[in-house]
């Protein structure tokens, strides 16, 4: 998870940056060609800052949810953040393993499946033995929880 807040921090200084030197600056040099009614880089510039401030307020608000996550509170005996589940897909009849991340981590190819996913939320609250059948972009699938490790267990 430091990964992440790094990601998000290195960004909010970067939109910082853009918000509050290079943006002006541009709004400045736009507003030097005169009539701003049909001002095309003076109306870029402002939406480029209207866009620049909404994102800023997602990354700081991203960033309040990670620090407010407390690992020790997290359940030992349910799936959770920080998990790594084996399912068994009851469809096809095969294995599959996923550790269940932020969303910003996310990468199913790589078995990191965000807790915001179709099946990560379904996994939530769950444990060993359970079945789970989750409505995913592909259609309906349905997991039995063959193994689950709790982020307290992992190294």
């Amino acid at each position: 998870m430091e990964e992440v807040r790094k990601k998000l921090k290195d960004e909010l200084a970067s939109l910082e940056d853009e918000l509050h030197f290079k943006l002006p600056a541009e709004i400045q040099k736009a507003r030097e060609f005169g009539d701003l009614r049909e001002n095309a880089e003076y109306k870029a510039a402002l939406e480029r800052q209207s866009i620049v401030k909404a994102r800023l307020m997602q990354v700081t608000q991203r960033l309040r949810e990670l620090e407010s996550i407390d690992i020790s509170q997290l359940p030992h005996d349910r799936i959770a953040y920080g998990s790594t589940v084996v399912l068994f897909d009851l469809e096809k009849e095969e294995k599959v393993t996923y550790k269940l991340v932020t969303p910003e981590e996310g990468d199913p190819e790589k078995g990191l499946l965000s807790t915001l996913s179709p099946i990560g939320s379904a996994l939530i609250g769950k444990e060993e033995g359970d079945e789970i059948k989750v409505q995913t972009p592909n259609g309906w699938r349905s997991f039995e929880i063959a193994r689950m490790t709790t982020i307290h267990e992992q190294d």
